[in-house]
């Protein structure tokens, strides 16, 4: 059994992880540097990982058999060095991001995606998309490698341009020689998508007019291109989610009459089927193979579940679960054959750590824990938690106490997820882990409005940004307060992106229940930042626009009900501490959000501070910057809000 093969392992895991504290607080470089594993990729034939490691801050490309001997490597620097993947045996592409202002574009500055090849025999690094007429050289989704005769071949959308004019492009690459030809395939300007069969055949193109709010999927049937589905989708596209569970139909995720998600599976002008209405999944699972549908993953409750529609694969993969009892156990990546696989096992007790299976021998082995020197005496426990808000709504979330902390009176810290359409989960989070591990007790809600709990609680949060959507947080706190677990005269709001936000609005729209605010990355200014949002877009409506707006319950940019819900405008209101961080590249929640919530506040004569991170993003993806902001939150709660 699997099981029994890995005990050795798990107790080496866990005395080869933990560290021993000369002081009475962890470092927080444990939690607030970069993971030193931020990716795991086997092989097609199983024998090779290749591996994404930081120093840190730096980004490292690793490339070693299964036996440690190394294969090569690239130091990516300061490259955001964002996911790889296989081209074969001998090539791994690298995708990687940068911000950037590009010449002759109109618009803001853009987070672009670039993919560079690694040729694992000559050594040699090649630029994807390099040198092609009236192209960029930046791809606008990961690539699909398939396999022709005994080829490896990446085909790559891409940006061409028809009439000065950026068209979604599919190019196909030759790894070996780096031969490139446009594929053109009926391309038009509202492309977002296209899908590639294991042949190597485009069969699939989806496309979205932003403007209409309008979706479209076309296919490749017979010698031309047929549109065989269109629906309005004014919150987006629908895109396209891989090939169904025959390896030629093709999946889309859209909804029905009634909102309800639906599976589709197409193979042609009204030939289509809907997956049973039981499926809940949350992400898809496809054959590394022949790219069919094998099923696919959600969190149920607070486990996370895999569902496979075979049995035999299913019982294979009940037995790697069983393996690590008590801990969450997600794929990472696996085999062609599906033998070998990746997994990365989040324990409670540990944090996490990637972990290798192979099913033909029954055996496993310990690949690296995520993060360095975090051993179980800098992990605090977490525990799910449920309570009412004030109109009745039951809003469920996790709750991390400090490790070795009597949990009564206990400081409190608010710390709400982004989206505002996100939601948090019961695994290993660094942010909260930082706070806990200095005696707070941190409380991260899953508010009204956040996925994962049915359609109508997504709804329940249309027109409530910084309403109910506010004060199901501090409905979080009375209800602690309540049982005594926390002291409702220690609580600070902390958050990024619309938790930046949620933390400015406890500081001016939900006064009395915070000491303290931190904002990484919010809105302040509604309008202003819709308006950025329409930049983007060259000034037209677009999905992102009616998005916000749906959740705001404003009817446009010009609706004088948007400065009721900015911080910015209600600056005088401010009665407590805050701190402001935003890094300057942030392409999300533009930079001047921050300084126009500084501004603001100074001309209030209101305490705050203000602390810009240097060549970041919106996501921390660096690893000195991101520190910094934590060491900064942490200095701040602590002086405002004294754990002890």
């Amino acid at each position: 059994m699997i099981k029994s093969l890995l005990a050795a392992g798990a107790a080496c895991f866990a005395l080869c992880s933990s560290v021993a504290f000369g002081a009475e607080k962890p470092d927080l470089a444990i939690y607030g540097r970069l993971p030193q594993f931020e990716g795991v990729t086997i092989s097609p034939d199983g024998s090779k990982l290749a591996l994404i490691m930081t120093n840190g801050e730096d980004r490292v490309l690793a490339v070693r058999k299964l036996n440690g001997e190394m294969l090569g490597g690239v130091k990516a620097s300061k490259a955001k060095l964002r996911s790889v993947l296989w081209g074969g045996e001998d090539h791994v592409i690298m995708v990687s991001s940068q911000t950037a202002d590009v010449y002759g574009l109109r618009g803001p500055t853009r987070e672009y995606l670039m993919a560079v090849d690694f040729n694992l025999v000559t050594r040699k690094q090649t630029l994807l998309l390099r040198s092609q007429p009236d192209s960029m050289n930046v791809i606008l989704d990961r690539p699909m490698v398939r396999t022709i005769g005994d080829q490896p071949v990446a085909f790559v959308e891409g940006v061409h341009f028809v009439d000065n004019s950026g068209v979604n492009t599919l190019f196909r690459i030759n790894l070996k020689d780096g031969a490139t030809r446009m594929l053109d395939g009926g391309a038009r300007a509202e492309t977002d998508g296209w899908l590639v069969d294991a042949a190597g055949e485009p069969v699939a193109q989806s496309l979205y007019d932003g403007k209409k709010g309008r979706w479209a999927l076309r296919m490749k049937i017979g010698a031309g291109w047929k549109t065989v589905d269109e629906a309005d989708a004014p919150m987006g596209s629908y895109g396209l989610s891989g090939f169904g569970r025959d390896g030629k139909s093709v999946l889309v995720w859209r909804t029905d009459d009634k909102n309800a998600s639906i599976l589709r599976e197409y193979r042609g002008v009204g030939a289509y089927e809907d997956l049973p209405g039981g499926l809940d999944l949350s992400g898809l699972l496809h054959d590394p193979d022949n790219l069919g549908l094998l099923g696919g993953y959600a969190l149920k409750g607070d486990d996370l579940a895999y569902t496979f529609f075979d049995p035999v694969s299913q019982k294979a993969w009940d037995a790697v679960t069983k393996a690590f009892k008590g801990d969450r156990v997600s794929l990472a990546s696996w085999s062609r054959n599906r033998k070998r696989v990746v997994v990365l096992v989040d324990s409670a007790v540990d944090g996490p750590a990637y972990a290798l299976i192979d099913l033909d021998t029954k055996r496993a082995s310990w690949l690296g824990v995520v993060y360095k020197d975090l051993g179980a005496e800098a992990v605090s426990p977490v525990r799910p938690i449920k309570y009412k808000a004030a109109d009745g709504l039951e809003i469920t979330g996790y709750l991390t106490l400090p490790k070795g902390r009597d949990p009564k009176n206990l400081p409190l810290i608010v710390l709400p997820h982004g989206g505002p359409e996100g939601r948090d989960t019961p695994g290993f989070d660094w942010w909260s882990q930082a706070l806990a591990s200095r005696g707070y007790a941190v409380l991260r809600p899953n508010f009204r409005g956040s996925e994962g709990f049915g359609w109508d609680f997504v709804k329940a949060g249309f027109g409530e940004w910084g309403k109910k959507m506010q004060t199901d947080l501090s409905d979080g706190v009375r209800d602690l307060a309540k049982q005594g677990i926390v002291d409702p005269r220690r609580v600070c709001i902390v958050g990024a992106s619309y938790g930046g936000y949620a933390a400015l609005a406890g500081a001016t729209l939900d006064q009395g229940v915070y000491r303290c605010a931190v904002s990484v990355a919010g809105p302040s200014d509604i309008k202003k930042m819709l308006i950025s949002v329409r930049d983007v877009h060259n000034g037209a409506m677009s999905a992102a626009q009616r998005y916000w707006l749906r959740f705001m319950g404003a009817d446009g940019i010009k609706d004088p009900d948007l400065v009721a819900i900015s911080p910015a405008r209600l600056a005088d209101k401010v009665e407590i501490p805050v701190l402001l961080i935003h890094g300057k590249d942030d392409t999300v929640v533009r930079y001047d959000q921050s300084q126009i919530m500084a501004d603001a506040l100074k001309k209030a004569g209101k305490p705050y501070a203000f602390v810009t991170l240097e060549s970041e993003d919106h996501w921390l993806s660096r690893g000195a910057t991101r520190l910094k902001m934590l060491t900064e939150t942490v200095a701040f709660v602590e002086k405002h809000n004294p754990p002890e």
